[in-house]
């Protein structure tokens, strides 16, 4: 019994091991081969789309791959432009509206000085005036100590910015660089996509492609489903916005709905990037009604999202709410906003292997189990 355990032991430090090593080895060689990491996802999303054309419409695999490669290059380009034109466009309108909104907040913000801000100003000098000397020393050295703060962190933030523009220039060579062995690799991986995967399940043992052909199966199914939920949820939010503006008589509010409905797929910033600043602005600016209709519609926006985001994710995915909730806030305290996206998948990779059996395949190989 007690050689039974120290077999059991041994397997699982070497299962602790194997684990360790395996995902050191996939961080080195990841920041090595990125960019045919990135060809191999575009691949495998374009694979569907070739295969069709392939078969439907006879072309050569090859010569498929190129139109489909040419129609997501024209999708980009053609997305790209459009939002250049409307950023434009916008800019153009902005350089109308703001100088009239600017003077409405300089006035505003004049009253609120010589009502709010010289009154008690005063009250505190005089207050000031009525302290022995060290008190006021005391003060005034708080003061200085806490403006020389300010200088220095605005100093630091700027010589950060100023340092980073070189970096930032000299970047734009190596996403050239990067860019192309992409769209390269993409072709090769796309051309020979069933030899490729062929010869790589010919490299596995019989179980372990199982394993492995049931892994993919399922990740396949729950990438698909949370990009399906996610999509509906941003068209949701997107046509409630729009409807929403096109009430309040919003200029631009096919634009504005969908700049918001994009924002919304960031995890906990999501619309209030946009909507918060956007309410204060029309609150300070004197829009009263403005505001309270933006205030509504972003109601509207946050009740429909936390109603309808746990019923699409289980639906498509079939992650338990509260599982997703954890995995969210355990992956923002680890590692921060990155987390919030990390968290999720982990789960849903967990998941995954759960279904498959990995994991039972591994507890069966350290308590020595053989199968049946």
């Amino acid at each position: 019994m007690s050689n039974q355990y120290l077999y059991s032991s041994l397997r699982f430090l070497f299962v602790i091991v194997v684990i360790i090593a395996g995902l050191a080895s996939l961080y080195y060689l990841s920041t090595l081969t990125y960019p045919f990491l990135i060809a191999l996802a575009i691949a495998f999303f374009i694979n569907p789309i070739v295969d069709v054309m392939e078969k439907k419409a006879k072309m050569p695999r090859a010569l498929a791959v190129i139109v489909v490669l040419i129609l997501l290059l024209a999708l980009v380009a053609g997305l790209v432009t459009l939002l250049v034109a409307e950023i434009v466009t916008g800019t153009q309108y902005l350089a109308t509206v703001v100088p009239n909104h600017f003077q409405k907040l300089v006035i505003y913000i004049e009253q609120f000085v010589a009502s709010q801000i010289i009154p008690l100003y005063n009250q505190l000098a005089a207050l000031f005036k009525n302290l022995d000397t060290s008190q006021q020393d005391t003060i005034m050295a708080n003061i200085q100590s806490v403006g020389t703060k300010i200088a220095t962190t605005v100093g630091q933030f700027i010589q950060n910015i100023l340092q980073n523009i070189p970096s930032i220039i000299g970047w734009l060579p190596n996403f050239a660089t990067i860019f192309i062995f992409s769209l390269l690799a993409t072709f090769f991986i796309s051309k020979d996509w069933y030899r490729l995967k062929a010869l790589f399940q010919k490299l596995l043992p019989t179980k372990v492609q199982s394993s492995t052909t049931k892994v993919f199966a399922e990740l396949k199914k729950a990438l698909f489903g949370f990009l399906k939920a996610q999509a509906t949820l941003i068209s949701i939010t997107t046509l409630i916005v729009l409807v929403g503006l096109l009430i309040l008589r919003v200029e631009y509010a096919i634009t504005i709905a969908l700049i918001i409905g994009i924002v919304d797929v960031l995890p906990y910033l999501g619309t209030g990037l946009v909507f918060v600043p956007w309410i204060i602005y029309a609150a300070i600016s004197g829009e009263t009604h403005f505001a309270i209709g933006l205030s509504v519609l972003y109601i509207v926006v946050l009740v429909q999202r936390q109603v309808m985001e746990p019923k699409l994710l289980s639906s498509n995915i079939g992650l338990d709410p509260l599982a997703t909730l954890i995995a969210l806030f355990v992956g923002f305290k680890l590692i921060g906003f990155l987390g919030l996206i990390v968290g999720p998948v982990l789960l849903v990779i967990g998941r995954t292997l759960h279904h498959a059996g990995v994991f039972q395949d591994i507890w069966n190989f350290i308590i020595g189990k053989k199968e049946a």
